[in-house]
């Protein structure tokens, strides 16, 4: 029995509405028994079964930002499209609340084509998957392991477990480094433990410092601005919980990503602080159906919503060649 979920009807998404698709929301379950709350996207007039492409991503955003204009505009270029919001965050259901796993929320790449796959205007044998910043490195993890998943894009891609273990550009790659993190954070599970209830992180700073760090202006830009704000989204808000990141100091994601065999599409902005984890991931994948493809001059969150830079053609191009 699927949790019954409590689901917006009005348009409230950082982006306007095409005209071009057809839109709906809908549920559906993962393996662990939580509910996934999704928009669906399908071109107007479409007729007989059609690829199809789930979406989701960045890290700490809902299906109201990013994603949905991902899944949007790949619908109006012919492919039926769902972007949703991970377990325990946005619509979808799970408690405790505002928690990230990497098991989970790999998993809910899976659910989702589950769900695509006995869709009676759908291919099972033509769907693939976009993620976006950490959901980026999800997607890779999925396809990993879920062989129905014939094509993979992986946009300005984080990481997790590589940030959480190691630090940005692994400036913090020591046992001891990880051991003071593994300590704070199970101190503050005794004390959420203690308190009954989880502290929160907090999400992108609300007052940006003078001397911030250009990746921290960068998300500033795009969560806390009428540009990509979302009255959902943790990073627009109060963030993840703070034991959120434990399991990733543990459990690298792409330990079998070089086992990858259906396609790999890996787009990064050259200016972006992230670039490394494309490149990176793009050393390690095998075959000659990967690619990695640099935007010049491009920040971080260029690849959220500018879509004159974002590259929908080669995204549409891509799609069109594996999802056969």
């Amino acid at each position: 029995m699927m949790e019954k979920l409590s689901l917006v009807k009005e348009w409230d998404k950082t982006f306007p509405r095409s005209e071009k698709v057809d839109h709906s929301k809908v549920t559906f379950h993962n393996r662990y028994g939580i509910t996934l709350a999704a928009d669906m996207y399908v071109p107007k007039d479409a007729e007989g079964t059609l690829a199809a492409i789930a979406v989701c991503g960045p890290f700490g955003a809902v299906k109201e930002q990013a994603a949905g204009l991902y899944a949007q505009t790949m619908a109006e270029r012919g492919f039926l499209t769902i972007a949703f919001d991970p377990s325990f965050t946005g619509e979808s259901g799970g408690m405790p609340r505002y928690v990230a796993s990497p098991d989970i929320n790999t998993e809910d790449f899976q659910a989702a084509v589950d769900f695509l796959s006995v869709q009676g205007n759908v291919d099972p044998e033509k769907i693939g998957i976009i993620g976006i910043c950490g959901w980026g490195g999800m997607a890779l993890n999925a396809a990993a392991i879920d062989t129905r998943i014939k094509a993979t894009a992986a946009l300005t891609m984080y990481d997790m477990s590589r940030v959480n273990a190691k630090g940005y550009f692994d400036s913090e790659d020591s046992e001891e480094a990880r051991y003071e993190k593994r300590k704070a954070l199970n101190t503050q599970r005794t004390a959420d433990y203690k308190n009954g209830k989880y502290a929160l992180a907090g999400g992108v700073v609300d007052t940006l410092p003078e001397d911030a760090p250009f990746f921290v202006k960068d998300y500033f830009d795009y969560y806390k601005t009428d540009r990509g704000y979302h009255a959902r989204s943790l990073n627009s808000n109060d963030g993840w919980n703070v034991t959120s990141s434990l399991p990733f100091l543990n459990m690298p994601i792409l330990q079998y990503s070089q086992e990858i065999r259906n396609a790999v599409l890996l787009i990064h902005g050259e200016k972006a602080h992230s670039c490394y984890f494309s490149k990176d991931a793009f050393e390690k994948l095998n075959g000659d159906n990967k690619e990695l493809m640099i935007i010049p001059g491009a920040v971080h969150t260029d690849l959220y919503d500018q879509t004159d830079i974002i590259p929908f053609d080669k995204m549409t191009q891509f799609f069109k060649e594996y999802l056969v």
